[in-house]
């Protein structure tokens, strides 16, 4: 074992750490009877070694890695220079740690499950190559059985997140983080379990054929896997419970699993009067537990899944249909969790922070851009009600060659496998504005959507369209249409969303289609009332306009009945490098929130007025500070029948609420510090605006967000 340099320090730090690991492996190896019903699950997340290089060797179990940095999992070592506009690194990295096991089971098989890693993972145990994994974005996992042993373990992996040939994404508008960027794990399996191979799935499936308010069929598909040396029979059981945790329904059945091998089972429950998962109103959730015997009747292995019991259907004049009434997909687009400093490392808590402030805003729905999410988004959608489309990196360009058909493919099936049992996901996206027309862009499209018929042929499929005719035959792969369409920003896109969504439904009437993506960039150092349309690559994105352009482009198209969806591009400003433009460079500043969370901008205000039923109202332009007019408009949104403002204590008349938007023109303010208050009911916002007639155009230090904190 190579003993770091730089002192006495350094070393109790990582002999701290060691024994950490070291204590928790005992605790989980050591719990006795107890490993023969349930899988053992430890974190691996202490302190590695890290160099952002290639040096040869460095899976070796003795390599000497004392002068590399320590880091802690979850590490992208793109944090400080994926969103500063500089470019950033693309190539491999090596990250070690140390595992010891007090014992190894022989009964017992154990994998490294990771997460996530980006974009092409290798792994060593004890020098000795196990295998590897390609794609950024999925959990996948290591059968490591042979290469352990007792006492420490030799542990090192290489990642690559340079742009590959043969894995997607080829293209894309985002920064490709790279590293150890989710969490990792050891995971202990009885040698006879539900398959722990199966594309990094579970192993067991949970669907509802049929869901009523009457009634519900619960079909269970599993899939048993046989490691030890004879061939076996099994006994599995299915049992149901509501969210009190009593038992509601169960089934059973037999198997047989040869040596070495899988099979696949079926078990079929029914429930009556079943408490439907109905969205954000009301997102009721079961709990499957799927238990598997051996014929002894010893529990060898036990899986738990959320259940939401819920029918799904799209119509082309209907729109979507949750639990057989129309269901308007009203929400954003999410990138993937990122903080500034640390990019798409980030925590749980994170992740949920996120989904709390999509919640609050009123979505009903969320698209995952443009790749697989951590499970935390996904069972934070279960929880709160939202649906989800969510779609494999398949973005912006293709390799016409079938090793990058193969991995479009695989990605499929991973996203698929790991994802199908939660009731929020309601729609498989094949990829996003792939801008070839070749046939073999039609080809990768059509196998990934026959692997995702084939996976999952209860939920519909979809491909966000852009940069063609919208009846490309790309438009046409998937079960339903989706546009990515910028209307007001992108100057080469003429006319309104309003005005093209019904001319297309006009001309296709029996096309199920959605907005996939539309908005606007704002940078809230860049203020100013009234903004013509800003050069979309220029410095300066009035947090102004973006309202206004929301404003627009949702007025169109809220009524429109027959659109599936419809999706805000985006909910945060993320990290895409390339960029120069708005407030900072490295960054996509369409977020209808900042980078830092810190700020929700005036957008977001709009539709939180529009979408949310809890009481609002938020004071527009707050950060517009300096004005150098006397006479001012304000503008209130608000979801309250009217609206009252005060000017430094001057009561104004109380004004309507109309269209969500409250306003009073030919505002008087003085010389010096204006204090603009609103109220109705218990609710108020108010800000302080600046009267200079000699103010320039302000662009604040970036991280000054206005005189108060946002909530």
């Amino acid at each position: 074992m190579a003993m770091p340099c730089g002192g006495a320090n350094s070393m109790q730090r990582k002999v701290k750490a060691a024994l950490s690991l070291f204590l928790l492996i005992v605790g989980l190896w050591a719990a006795g009877p107890a490993l023969a019903t349930d899988r053992g699950r430890t974190p691996i997340d202490g302190v590695w070694t890290f160099k952002r290089a290639d040096p040869p060797g460095a899976g070796a179990s003795d390599y000497d890695d004392a002068d590399w940095p320590r880091v802690t999992l979850p590490h992208s070592f793109n944090g400080s220079d994926g969103d500063d506009g500089g470019g950033y690194y693309r190539g491999p990295a090596w990250y070690r740690t140390h595992v010891t096991l007090p014992a190894k089971a022989p009964d017992r098989r154990y994998f490294l499950e990771f997460d996530g890693a980006a974009l092409a993972t290798d792994l060593w145990v004890n020098g000795r190559k196990i295998g590897r994994h390609e794609g950024g974005y999925a959990r996948f996992r290591f059968d490591v059985t042979d290469a352990l042993q007792a006492g420490p373990n030799s542990v090192a992996v290489r990642v690559d997140n340079s742009r590959l040939p043969d894995i997607a994404p080829l293209g894309g508008d985002f920064t490709v983080f790279g590293g150890l960027y989710r969490r990792v794990w050891l995971v202990s399996a009885d040698a006879l379990h539900f398959d722990m191979e199966d594309d990094g799935g579970p192993g067991v499936y949970v669907s509802t054929p049929k869901a009523t308010a009457d009634a519900a069929s619960i079909r269970a598909r599993l899939r048993l896997s046989n490691d030890t040396k004879a061939d076996t029979g099994v006994r599995y059981r299915i049992d149901l419970y509501d969210a009190a945790g009593q038992a509601v329904a169960a089934a059973e059945g037999l198997g047989s699993v040869a040596s070495g091998g899988t099979s696949d089972a079926t078990a079929e429950l029914a429930l009556s009067n079943p408490h439907l998962w109905n969205g954000i109103a009301d997102p009721y959730l079961y709990k499957v537990v799927a238990t598997l015997f051996d014929t002894k009747g010893r529990v060898r292995d036990r899986v738990e899944l959320p259940l939401g019991i819920r029918s799904i259907e799209v119509t082309a004049d209907k729109g979507l249909l949750l639990n057989g009434r129309s269901y308007r997909l009203r929400g954003v687009n999410y990138f993937h969790a990122q903080r500034p400093g640390r990019g798409t490392a980030v925590t749980d808590e994170e992740i949920s922070e996120d989904m709390r402030i999509i919640a609050e805003m009123g979505a009903t729905a969320v698209r995952f851009v443009h790749y697989q999410h951590p499970q935390r988004a996904y069972d934070e959608a279960d929880r709160l009600g939202l649906l989800v489309w969510t779609e494999i990196p398949l973005n912006g360009a293709i390799d016409p060659g079938e090793a990058f058909e193969r991995n479009v493919a695989r990605q499929m099936r991973e996203l698929i496998a790991q994802n199908m049992n939660h009731p929020s996901v309601a729609v498989w996206g094949l990829g996003n504005e792939v801008y070839e027309t070749s046939d073999d862009v039609l080809r990768v499209l059509r196998t990934a959507q026959a692997t995702a018929r084939a996976a999952d042929p209860s939920r519909p499929t979809t491909y966000a369209h852009c940069c063609q005719n919208d009846d490309h035959p790309k438009a046409l792969v998937a079960d339903l249409s989706a546009f990515n369409r910028y209307f007001g920003w992108y100057p080469d896109q003429k006319g309104t969303l309003g005005e093209w969504a019904r001319t297309f439904h006009e001309r296709f009437p029996e096309r199920a289609f959605a907005v996939g993506e539309y908005g606007a960039g704002a940078g809230i150092r860049a203020q100013e009332s009234n903004p013509a349309p800003p050069v979309t690559t220029s410095a300066w994105h009035p947090e102004q306009y973006q309202a206004l352009y929301h404003e627009q482009n949702w007025r169109g198209i809220r009524d429109l009945p027959y659109l599936w969806g419809s999706f805000v591009w985006v909910a945060f400003d993320l990290a895409s490098d390339g960029r120069s433009e708005g407030d900072r460079n490295g960054i996509n500043d369409k977020g209808l929130v900042t980078y830092d969370r810190a700020v929700r901008k005036d957008a977001y205000y709009w539709y939180q007025a529009n979408w949310s039923d809890r009481p609002m109202l938020h004071l527009t332009e707050r950060r517009h500070d300096y004005r150098t007019q006397a006479r001012v408009t304000v503008r209130v949104y608000s979801n309250q029948p009217a609206v009252r403002l005060t000017v430094n204590g001057r009561a104004l008349p109380e004004m309507p609420v109309v269209d969500h938007v409250a306003t009073w023109t030919e505002v008087q303010l003085t010389p010096g510090r204006n204090r603009i208050a609103a109220s109705s009911g218990d609710l108020r916002d108010e800000a302080v605006w600046t009267y200079d007639p000699n103010a320039p155009l302000v662009r604040r230090p970036a991280g000054r967000a206005g005189p108060r904190t946002e909530q």
